[in-house]
C-alpha cells in the first residue's frame, strides 16, 4: 500500500484571505454570484474546507454547453470513500454555478490519467458529471457543501466510480487482491465488480493539478510519481517552479497594488465629499449676498424717493421759514406748521384727540387712586372717553391707507421718471 501524501493541508487564514478577496472584487472581474449570497458561499467554503483539509477551494473557467465561459468558485481535491474495510480517496471537482447557493452546485469526478470512470454507473454519467438524489433535493438554505460530500462519500462507497487502467500482468494471480492496481480494464467490462481506487490516488489527486477533464476545465498535467515520464527532467521541474513562483510574486505585487489604490480612492472620495460640501455653502453664502444685494439697492431707491420729497418740501416752505423769522416775537404755534392736504390735518386732529384722550385717561387714574374722584364717576368718564378715542383711531387708521395708496401712486410715478 502507498503511503498517504505529506502534503500539508491548506492554510485556514490564507483560505479565509482568499475566499474574502475573490468574492469582494468588483467590475469585469467579479464573480457572478449575488450580493446577498457571497457571505453565505464564503461561509460553506470555509466549512467543507475545515472538515474536509484535501479539499482546495479555486476559481477556475466553467463551459457550459452552449460555449459560454465564466469564471466560478470550485472546490478540487479528494474526499474519502470507505470501501470493503479501507478508506479510498476520490478526486472529484464541485463547482458552484452561478446561480448556487440557491440551486445545487455540478459535481464532477476527476479521474486522473491511469483512472478509468466505470461505465454504466448509477450515479455518474460517462463525461463525469454526479447525480445523486441529495444534489436532486437540494434546499436552500438548509443544503450545504459539507452534507453533500457526506452524501457522496456514501453513495460511491456502495459502488466505486473508478477504476484503475493499468497493463495486463503476465503472471496474474488467481487470488483477488485489495489493490485495484491488479484489475485491468477488461474485468470489468465483463460485469465483474471494479474495485476502487487505491491509496495512490490521495497522493496524486493532493498534488497540485489533474489532468484535462472532458467538461472543459484547464489545467496542467501531473506527472505520476509512481511511474516518471520523459517530462520529468530537472529543466520542466525548475521551469515549473519558477513559473510558480512568478505568479506568486505577481500576484502577491497586484494584491498589494489593489490595497494601495482603494486606500487612495477612500481618501480621494472624502476629499471629494468636502469639496462638495464646501461647494454648497460657497453657492449658499453667494446666495444670501446677492439676495442682500437686492435688498439694499431697494433701500437706496427708497431713500432717493425720500430725499427728494424733503428736497420739494424745503423748497416749497423755504419762504415760510423766513417770514416766520421775521415776526418771532409774535409766533403762532398753531399756525407754525400747515398740513400739506385735508387727509395730513384730518390725521393731525385724530391723533392730537387720541393722545389728549389717554393723558385724560392717565388722569383719571391718578384721581381715583388718590381718592379725588368717586369711583363709579371714574367708570363713566372712562367710557365714555374710550368710545370717542377708539373713533379718533378708526379716523386716522382709515385716513393713514387713504395717504399710503396715495404714497404709492407717486412712488410708481418717480420711478418711472428716474427710469426714464
Amino acid at each position: 500500500m502507498v503511503p498517504p501524501s505529506s502534503t500539508p493541508p491548506p492554510n485556514p487564514q490564507q483560505i479565509q484571505q482568499f475566499l474574502s478577496s475573490v468574492l469582494s472584487q468588483r467590475g469585469p472581474s467579479a464573480l457572478p454570484y449575488s450580493e446577498d449570497t457571497k457571505w453565505l458561499i464564503r461561509q460553506q467554503l470555509v466549512s467543507l474546507i475545515s472538515n474536509y483539509p484535501s479539499l482546495e477551494p479555486k476559481t477556475a473557467t466553467f463551459t457550459h454547453n452552449d460555449g459560454r465561459s465564466v469564471n466560478l468558485l470550485q472546490a478540487d481535491g479528494t474526499i474519502p470513500m470507505p470501501f470493503q474495510g479501507v478508506t479510498y480517496n476520490i478526486p472529484i471537482i464541485i463547482w458552484l454555478m452561478e446561480s448556487y447557493p440557491r440551486y445545487a452546485p455540478a459535481v464532477y469526478v476527476n479521474p486522473t490519467r491511469d483512472m478509468i470512470i466505470k461505465r454504466p454507473h448509477p450515479h455518474v454519467s460517462p463525461s463525469g458529471l454526479v447525480s445523486i438524489p441529495y444534489l436532486h433535493n437540494w434546499i436552500y438554505p438548509s443544503s450545504n457543501l459539507v452534507d453533500l460530500v457526506l452524501h457522496l462519500s456514501s453513495a460511491f462507497s456502495r459502488d466505486p466510480p473508478l477504476y484503475s487502467q493499468r497493463r495486463p500482468n503476465p503472471n496474474p494471480s488467481p487470488s483477488p487482491s485489495p489493490n485495484p492496481s491488479i484489475n485491468s480494464s477488461m474485468t470489468s467490462t465483463y460485469g465483474q465488480h471494479p474495485p476502487p481506487p487505491g491509496p495512490r490516488v490521495a497522493a496524486t489527486a493532493s498534488a497540485a493539478g489533474y489532468p484535462p477533464s472532458p467538461y472543459g476545465r484547464v489545467q496542467h498535467p501531473q506527472h505520476s510519481q509512481a511511474r516518471p515520464t520523459s517530462t520529468d527532467d530537472a529543466a520542466e521541474v525548475y521551469k515549473r517552479n519558477a513559473m510558480n513562483k512568478l505568479v506568486e510574486m505577481v500576484h502577491g505585487d497586484i494584491i498589494g497594488m489593489r490595497k494601495a489604490r482603494e486606500v487612495e480612492m477612500e481618501g480621494m472620495f472624502s476629499a471629494q465629499a468636502v469639496l462638495r460640501r464646501r461647494e454648497e455653502e460657497i453657492n449658499k453664502g453667494l446666495k444670501e449676498m446677492q439676495d442682500e444685494k437686492e435688498g439694499l439697492e431697494q433701500q437706496l431707491q427708497v431713500v432717493l424717493m425720500n430725499a427728494d420729497v424733503l428736497d420739494s418740501w424745503i423748497r416749497d416752505n423755504e419762504g415760510k421759514i423766513k417770514n416766520l423769522g421775521k415776526k418771532n416775537n409774535n409766533v403762532d404755534v398753531d399756525e407754525a406748521i400747515h398740513c400739506v392736504d385735508v387727509l395730513s390735518k384730518q390725521v393731525l386732529d385724530s391723533t392730537a384727540a387720541d393722545l389728549a384722550i389717554e393723558d385724560v385717561v392717565y388722569s383719571l387714574d391718578k384721581a381715583v387712586q388718590d381718592g379725588v374722584v368717586p369711583f363709579d364717576q371714574y367708570l363713566r368718564n372712562v367710557r365714555l372717553l374710550s368710545r370717542e378715542q377708539f373713533f379718533h383711531r378708526a379716523t386716522a387708521s382709515k385716513v393713514k391707507e387713504a395717504q399710503m395708496q396715495a404714497q404709492v401712486a407717486n412712488m410708481a410715478a418717480r420711478i418711472s421718471h428716474f427710469v426714464s
